[in-house]
């Protein structure tokens, strides 16, 4: 199947964006829907949102027709066939109506009338003891039928409440999928009551003891299944199994690995009993029983279960396996096999600006809409690297503002191209790429400050950011090396001919080379090692005043063994910053190991988990000028260098600085 391509999706969007505007929705509703129109009146209904929403989820819960009283407001259901204008994805699709007297919802099943409800909550606003419903009419199905999220709780650990709350939070934005990735090397993390060695505390490397008993699956599976998220559990085979050999003492391949792997398949088979699908992996190993993965494929089927795999992993035909997993550059489906799309898509090697671009502008595997083959994506979060907690998990991978952005698409469909053809910078402004952006930006922060108070939401708005890169030169591997027109940047000069060849960047930094080198571009075409870079900014105050900032140039991977900065520095690059000539110093880092380990823990490497730095801007013009050298792209300390910068203002009380003005143009040459 070619990769679907309209050239009229960006006008389009662009129409559909000017409609929710006019009517002053836009900063709400997130993902934005299919269809929608907005009326001049209001629904008022005494009350608060909670009341309203547990009386009318427990209500839609039973598929029948009828209608509801709440307050005197009729809320009526209806169960249709069919809706006009849907013709995929029907189950999930639904038609709200609202007019000033009442709310009416069609739906083909439970999860579209549960979608419905989700836009109306969404729609409602609570004004003096009242909420306030403005009239509406908005048709609305999924672009994609899988629209996922992986924890990889093998290497980590989220308690079982933690999880079902993620699952409520991320299922009011229409995210329908919660895959479960219990095993790994360090740790079985499913309670076996066959095989209880599997989760005694001398078989975990890591975090001994915490692990999922029978009866927080139960619990879980039926909470998701309330909240319309289909659960996939991994049980991984034969790769990522040390934990099932340090119990048990036997490989996996073996023939008694085996009949022991089938006994827990079986117990765990009547466990998730109900469930569509079981992952059992198949990837990152080498197989030495050519029968071991055509037999488990065959087992678990025969449980009633559709078999999932990660691709790269065993090779299959046309008819082997239910659902491939993609999961690197390298996996390709084989025609005939549906399939999910994770590649680019572990937000563990995320930063929390530039990459958040890119996952917004990307379709999914060259698709813009799904198909029977184009199943739909799962965002993924590896722990290869131990983190202190969960929430340190949550905060550190920019957990829902990445989600967010992850269902804004795959509701939604669209995208300008793949992740290895759009890169990671922000649209030209005034560009239909550039108006979708900023009308979903300007969403994501409404639902940051109206719905995630209590939770970590490490995003800030940067659009209204702008650098001049100017072009790299040779620096011979000497990351100290300094230029001689240095002293005149430090004082705001530019040469010439060098302000001539420099890149315009919006937003709040980028990768001059991306983490994944040349596969996904970046703001240098063709990034050199041993080069040095230079990146200015000039910010307009209306007084002397005291701000934060979020400054990084090597942002860690949740993933990587990778060494803490030496003290008194960024980074291991050489990486500088200076504000008005004056040095920004770097912080303090709690980390000062010289053991490559994945054991000890990140501390405050990252932005997320440090206090923003302080500095004082003056009134009139500043100048934010940024020195990133670069060595070679793998180093001893780092497996991964990032060549990249953030740097975001914030006022003193650490939220958006609407008050500062950026303009390259301010910038003088020399």
């Amino acid at each position: 199947m070619d990769s679907i391509k309209s050239p009229i999706w960006a006008f389009l969007i662009l129409l559909l964006i000017a409609h929710f505007k006019a009517f002053g929705q836009s900063e709400k509703l997130l993902p934005q829907p299919y269809q929608a129109s907005f009326g001049n009146t209001e629904l008022i209904i005494k009350g608060d949102k909670e009341d309203f929403k547990s009386k009318l989820t427990e209500w839609i819960s039973v598929p029948r027709d009828g209608s509801y009283n709440f307050e005197d407001v009729q809320v009526s259901v209806q169960w249709v066939e069919k809706l006009n204008g849907i013709d995929f994805n029907k189950d999930e699709s639904y038609l709200l109506e609202v007019t000033a007297e009442q709310i009416a919802i069609q739906a083909v099943k439970e999860q579209g009338a549960f979608y419905a409800l989700q836009t109306l909550l969404q729609l409602a606003d609570e004004k003096e003891g009242n909420l306030v419903i403005p009239e509406s009419r908005i048709l609305d199905r999924p672009a994609f039928r899988i629209r996922g999220f992986m924890h990889d709780v093998g290497r980590s650990f989220i308690p079982v409440e933690e999880l079902m709350k993620q699952i409520e939070i991320l299922s009011s934005y229409k995210i329908n999928v919660f895959h479960w990735h219990f095993t790994e090397d360090l740790a079985w993390r499913l309670e076996s009551r066959l095989f209880p060695e599997l989760t005694a505390d001398e078989n975990f490397e890591r975090f001994p003891g915490e692990y999922y008993t029978q009866e927080d699956v139960r619990k879980l599976i039926d909470f998701a299944k309330r909240h319309h998220v289909t659960v996939i559990p991994e049980i991984d085979m034969p790769g990522h199994s040390a934990a099932f050999q340090r119990a048990i003492g036997y490989d996996m391949q073996s023939k008694e690995g085996k009949e022991i792997l089938k006994a827990l398949l079986t117990e765990a088979g009547d466990l998730f009993a109900g469930l569509p699908y079981f992952h059992i992996g198949t990837d990152e190993v080498r197989f030495t029983a050519p029968d071991f993965v055509p037999e488990m494929v065959a087992f678990v089927r025969a449980m009633g279960f559709k078999v999932v795999s990660w691709n790269p992993g065993w090779d299959y035909k046309a008819g082997e396996i239910d659902l491939l997993q993609l999961w690197s550059y390298r996996g390709k489906a084989p025609e005939g096999i549906p399939f999910v799309d994770s590649r680019f898509h572990y937000i563990n090697h995320f930063d929390a600006f530039a990459d958040l671009v890119s996952l917004f502008r990307s379709n999914v595997a060259g698709y813009e809409i799904g198909s029977e083959t184009v199943a739909g994506s799962i965002l993924a979060v590896w722990n290869d690297r131990k983190l202190n907690d969960w929430k340190q998990i949550i905060r550190e991978n920019n957990f829902y503002p990445a989600m967010l952005t992850f269902a804004e698409r795959l509701w939604q469909g669209g995208g300008e191209g793949y992740f290895d053809e759009i890169g990671v910078l922000l649209p030209q402004p005034g560009t239909p790429a550039w108006e979708s952006f900023a009308d979903f930006e300007d969403r994501l922060l409404w639902q940051r400050d109206h719905q995630f108070e209590n939770s970590d939401f490490p995003y800030y708005k940067q659009r209204d950011m702008e650098w001049l890169v100017l072009p790299p030169l040779a620096n011979q591997g000497n990351l100290d090396l300094e230029f001689d027109f240095e002293a005149d940047l430090k004082k705001g000069q530019v040469p010439t001919e060098m302000l001539a060849e420099a890149i315009h960047v919006k937003g709040g930094g980028t990768y001059l080379r991306h983490v994944w080198g040349n596969l996904v571009p970046a703001a240098i075409k063709d990034p050199k090692p041993n080069h040095t870079a230079f990146v200015i900014g000039k910010v307009y105050a209306t007084e002397d005043k005291e701000v934060k900032a979020v400054i990084v140039f090597q942002d860690y991977s949740r993933s990587e063994k990778d060494l803490p900065p030496p003290q008194g520095a960024w980074d291991w690059k050489g990486s500088k910053a200076w504000i008005n000539g004056e040095p920004i110093l770097a912080p303090i880092w709690e980390n000062s190991h010289t053991d490559k380990t994945n054991e000890i823990p990140l501390q405050n490497e990252n932005w997320q988990s440090r206090p923003a730095q302080r500095l004082t801007l003056k009134k009139g013009w500043n100048m934010i000028l940024l020195k990133l050298p670069v060595g070679q792209f793998q180093t001893k300390e780092l497996r991964l260098v990032k060549w990249m910068w953030n740097f975001v203002i914030l006022d003193e009380d650490g939220q958006e600085a609407e008050s500062l003005k950026w303009d390259n143009s301010k910038i003088e040459s020399k």
